[in-house]
């Protein structure tokens, strides 16, 4: 018998169809691919009828600016239901609203009743939409499968996406050649019946945690959100990376129906085409994506995606011609999965579930807050000057930010334990406490000896952005002048409620933390703590 311990074999990484063993993943899927197929046609239409009605750079640009403003205007709305409201309800009634909505304006389309102004309302009344969807069904993601096929998860489902925009709009080009403008949208309308039918046939387990149950308050709950997220260092970093993308990669989206008509002299078969090329790009990279990660990590990957996403920009600038955009566009698609995918994991795996949905409405936000803005600042770039002027520019400023956010590192699956540990004992009161009972200020009494002073407030200042991320509206640390090893500190949470729910959402990585604190702490195994309520005058 060896005298050795056999070696502990790793468990091998889950592959890239693993999720698709789970049926209410692979139904979900499916129905999304279809749905967003739909989707895809409706917005390679509306980009391509607004060139008919106005031919303004400015005015085409806002279609996609019309799309990702409501993300940005309503996502901490939606991530906030999304947290506290059953999220399959929220996506049912929402997708039956969307399809409602397609069909009207597929008939006013088929009536020659469209608008330009018109045009640009139901564009930002389906953005509305997605705004509304989006929080929740990144939200759900966990829910379908095991926590370590999170990152194949996300690939695929960023995959499907790009699969449906390989087929949306190219079938969109054929239908506006051979049928007519009203063709595209009529079909997507019918498209919502997919997704529709999978939410029902999906029945969610009850997977939360055991905590005690305490509702939070709307208003509360997305300033809680928000909270979190400047609070929270992994996914502060994703945000900052994001819209160092985002910001600049928009141009190539908002210019490409003009670079088809009017830098190419196309018509909508070759921005179908393009953009069935995006799409197709996109799949491929999600195919590649565990490979390219086995060999770099995701700050790696994004700089990479970056740098590749600025050389399409500026081959779309300065070579017009049609076999030239073709390979942009089948690189772009590429660059463009490798980025999305690597912040989409980055921010998932950043967030604990209780503000998943919430955490996930910031990082919405910011994409398409940038998106957004990008659309409206090439699109005038382009008047002003030219597209590829917008689109060279664009090209600069991404290479540029690719080294100015190095030092924001991106979270890959695993790495954070942000499941709840449930270590802090329950407040010591003489009796029931009202949950309403507001201002609540919590003090911590320390003993550190002189030596240990500078490590113990390297250590607590970690500590501060947990309590704040977690619900403290104040924090600081306080030394006592008689004697100098005494320090004190103190966090202000708005009610007991939310001290309550403080005690539910410290994690197991925020235990590490305080264990370092409590180590530098003399004479006990941990501070003297007090819960100090607002006189009720």
């Amino acid at each position: 018998m060896s005298s050795k311990a056999d070696p502990v074999t790793p468990a091998p990484k889950p592959g890239a169809w693993a999720p698709f063993s789970h049926s209410a993943f692979a139904v979900l899927w499916g129905a999304t691919v279809i749905s967003n197929v739909g989707t895809w046609m409706h917005e390679v239409g509306a980009a391509w009828l607004m060139t008919t009605l106005s031919p303004s750079p400015l005015m085409v640009a806002l279609v996609q600016a019309a799309t990702t403003l409501p993300v940005f205007l309503f996502a901490l709305i939606a991530g906030a239901l999304a947290d506290l409201v059953d999220r399959r309800k929220i996506l049912l009634l929402v997708n039956m609203l969307m399809g409602g909505t397609a069909a009207l304006f597929a008939v006013l389309v088929a009536l020659g009743a469209m608008t330009t102004s018109l045009l640009l309302i139901f564009t930002f009344l389906f953005g509305t939409g997605a705004a509304f969807m989006a929080p929740a069904w990144q939200a759900i993601v966990p829910q379908l499968i095991p926590k370590e096929q999170l990152s194949s998860a996300v690939a695929l489902n960023s995959m499907g996406i790009n699969i449906s925009r390989a087929i949306g709009p190219a079938l969109a080009g054929l239908l506006i050649s051979l049928v007519g403008l009203a063709a595209p949208f009529a079909l997507n309308a019918l498209s919502f019946i997919a997704i529709i039918g999978a939410l029902l046939y999906w029945r969610p387990e009850n997977k939360a945690e055991k905590t005690r149950v305490i509702k939070e308050p709307f208003i509360p709950a997305i300033l809680t959100g928000l909270r979190y997220a400047f609070n929270s260092v992994a996914l502060t970093s994703t945000l900052v990376r994001a819209v160092a993308f985002f910001l600049f990669a928009s141009a190539y989206w908002a210019m490409l129906p003009l670079i088809a008509k009017d830098v190419l002299q196309g018509g909508p078969d070759l921005y179908g085409v393009l953009m069935g090329l995006v799409g197709a790009g996109a799949v491929m990279g999600a195919l590649l994506l565990p490979s390219i990660r086995a060999r770099l990590d995701a700050d790696q990957t994004v700089m990479a995606g970056s740098l590749g996403t600025a050389a399409v920009l500026i081959a779309f600038a300065f070579i017009p011609s049609v076999w030239a955009a073709y390979a942009g566009a089948l690189l772009g698609g590429l660059f463009w999965i490798s980025v999305l995918s690597s912040l989409n994991v980055s921010a998932q795996s950043s967030l604990p579930e209780w503000v998943r949905a919430r955490g996930l409405s910031v990082f919405l936000t910011v994409f398409f807050g940038s998106m957004a803005l990008g659309s409206v600042v090439w699109g005038q770039v382009a008047s002003s000057f030219s597209i590829p002027a917008a689109l060279a520019v664009a090209a600069l400023g991404l290479a540029s930010c690719v080294f100015l956010t190095r030092k924001w590192h991106l979270t890959a699956a695993g790495d954070l334990n942000l499941a709840p540990s449930l270590h802090w004992p329950a407040p010591v009161v003489e009796s029931d406490v009202e949950h309403d009972r507001r201002p609540v200020m919590v003090t911590l009494e320390y003993t550190v000896a002189e030596g240990d002073q500078p490590a113990f407030l390297d250590a607590i200042q970690q500590l501060a952005k947990v309590r704040r991320r977690d619900g403290a509206v104040d924090w600081n640390i306080l030394q006592d002048a008689e004697d100098t090893q005494t320090w004190v500190e103190y966090f202000i949470v708005p009610s007991w409620r939310a001290h309550l729910l403080q005690h539910d959402r410290v994690t197991h990585d925020d235990r590490a933390i305080q264990d370092a604190v409590n180590a530098l702490n003399r004479g006990r195994s941990g501070p003297k703590v007090r819960h100090l309520l607002a006189a009720d005058l």
